[in-house]
């Protein structure tokens, strides 16, 4: 897999890129992480090579299939030791970024991330209010055009409690 300039990639470091691919990440960053940790030059396509889920990974031996596949199954389960997989964790992080921004008198990017903050807690970041029914069900109307004097009394005696003059 080495070409020319590039170093032959030892079992550790093979270990490595296949694991840094399952756990997604980038090509371009799996070979500077190469670079730093092992001392070692490779191209994107070569990093490339070691995942079974590419093209250029379709002879990737059984070995590196099971280690890529085991990798990624752990890798998906365990997102929760993932800090910024966590709501607190990311309103924390944005709490310290709007901190900062005003701190800078950017009051543009600390509006901007005060918007982020209020999507990450549900959408509030809007004046867009939704009504609903019983158990979220449609609000039930009624056509009052419609409604003969017996169903006017008793709208009537509801509004005069909930109402009084």
């Amino acid at each position: 897999m080495a070409e020319r300039g590039e170093a032959k990639l030892t079992e550790e470091a093979r270990a490595y890129v296949v694991q840094a691919l399952a756990c997604y990440d980038a090509p371009s960053v799996v070979r500077e992480a190469v670079k730093k940790e092992f001392g070692l030059t490779i191209t994107p396509q070569a990093v490339e090579a070691y995942d079974p889920t590419k093209r250029a990974g379709a002879k990737l031996s059984e070995k590196w299939k099971v280690l890529f596949e085991r990798t990624r199954e752990v890798f998906l389960e365990d997102t929760a030791r993932i800090g910024i997989s966590h709501r607190a964790v990311r309103l924390r992080a944005l709490q310290r970024m709007v901190d900062k921004a005003e701190n800078m008198s950017n009051l543009a990017l600390a509006s901007q991330l005060l918007e982020q903050a209020a999507k990450e807690v549900g959408g509030h970041y809007t004046n867009k209010r939704e009504f609903s029914g019983p158990n979220g069900g449609p609000i039930q109307t009624y056509d009052l055009s419609k409604a003969d004097d017996d169903d006017l009394k008793k709208l009537e005696a509801l509004l005069a409690k909930v109402a009084p003059e």
